[in-house]
């Protein structure tokens, strides 16, 4: 771990339980506050017995301070979730998906897969019209190369174009996805549990998240609850980005029909990966059709694209296989323990085999 680490966890230590850092240098015998700013500044080191009195005072274990793959206090996360959420069931699962993208990261260092030193920002901001907004998700759309249908290469781009993590996850119910920006890493989780077209639409309206979040920072909770006017006009800046990266305009012309009904609606979303309800909108922002035709459509009939009653929609493999190739690379130069890995993901180290197998994954193992 490097200075900065350990500091950087201090940190967020001490403001979690709303120390000061004079208060926390009286915890630890310093005279004055300075030499806690030193510490959290990553000038100085914890030594061993400073450590164990950290460990003791927050009553953390030691693994707080010395696991590697731990992003506590520099990430921040963004979630898309609904408002009857237990706050305590999020912060759970939030530690648990930090360790996630902290693992990849550092294994991408020290296996070489590496990290890209640059980090694509889309030039916008919460000034800018939300047309300014779609013009932009039009452009990521042809600057991925994304085709006829976005959604189907959507993920993979990210990843490999932007240099992004992309994580499918078991999330509980209630969490349909979130943005985490790290350094030198962004990140995109998805409920792969979700509809397909909610899951597209979650990674791209993410993606915005990731791209705009200097200008544009997200709240950590997106539930649609007591946000801001600022914060509402990002999150409709982000849902109109989606919108236009998912459906172009260039790729709506080549299937607007002669006339627009229900069952043109859920055909047509269901071939780009949306739902039926999001691509009626979408046609009314490009003047395809107007406001009042559109609220003729009932969305009942829109539900799921038209599926019948217990129909699913086919589940991605969990985690994702960039990510899954990362754990491989990490277990077979030694870098990881296969017991760690199979912690890491809370799964036996049979089912470990099994998801590389699913993935296409050699596996880095003998069984």
């Amino acid at each position: 771990m490097t200075p900065a680490s350990t500091g950087t966890r201090l940190k967020a230590l001490r403001e979690r339980r709303g120390m000061s850092q004079e208060q926390l240098a009286q915890t630890f015998g310093f005279r004055n506050h300075q030499t806690i700013a030193q510490i959290e500044g990553g000038q100085r080191k914890l030594s061993a017995e400073e450590l164990v009195t950290a460990v003791q005072a927050f009553e953390v274990d030691l693994d707080y301070f010395t696991n590697p793959f731990l992003i506590v206090g520099e990430a921040r996360f963004s979630w898309r979730r609904r408002a009857e959420l237990e706050a305590t069931d999020l912060d759970a699962f939030e530690g648990k998906a930090g360790e996630w993208i902290g693992a990849y990261r550092e294994l991408c260092v020290t296996t070489g897969c590496g990290l890209s030193p640059i980090v694509h920002r889309l030039n916008l901001t919460r000034f800018d019209s939300y047309e300014a907004a779609e013009a932009a998700g039009e452009g990521v759309a042809a600057f991925l190369k994304l085709g006829a249908v976005p959604s189907r290469r959507l993920a993979e781009a990210m990843q490999e174009e932007l240099k992004m993590l992309v994580l499918m996850v078991d999330a509980q119910s209630g969490i349909s996805g979130a943005a985490c920006l790290v350094r030198d890493l962004g990140a995109v989780l998805v409920n792969r549990n979700e509809p397909v077209g909610r899951r597209n639409f979650d990674l791209a309206h993410e993606l915005f998240h990731v791209l705009t979040w200097d200008a544009m920072p997200p709240e950590r909770l997106d539930d649609g609850v007591g946000s801001g006017k600022i914060q509402k006009r990002i999150e409709t800046m982000a849902e109109k980005f989606a919108s236009a990266l998912l459906m172009p305009r260039e790729v709506l012309a080549n299937h607007q029909p002669a006339e627009i009904d229900h069952d043109w609606l859920n055909r047509t979303a269901t071939a780009l990966g949306v739902s039926s309800v999001a691509l009626k909108w979408r046609l009314v922002s490009l003047g395809l059709t107007d406001a009042d035709t559109a609220r003729t459509f009932d969305d009942r009939f829109l539900s799921r694209n038209g599926a019948p009653d217990g129909h699913r929609d086919e589940v991605p493999p969990l985690f994702g296989r960039r990510f899954m190739t990362v754990m491989a690379a990490g277990i077979e130069k030694g870098q990881v323990s296969v017991r760690r890995v199979a912690k890491l993901l809370a799964v036996s180290i049979d089912e470990l085999g099994e998801l590389f197998d699913e993935h296409g994954i050699p596996r880095p193992f003998d069984m």
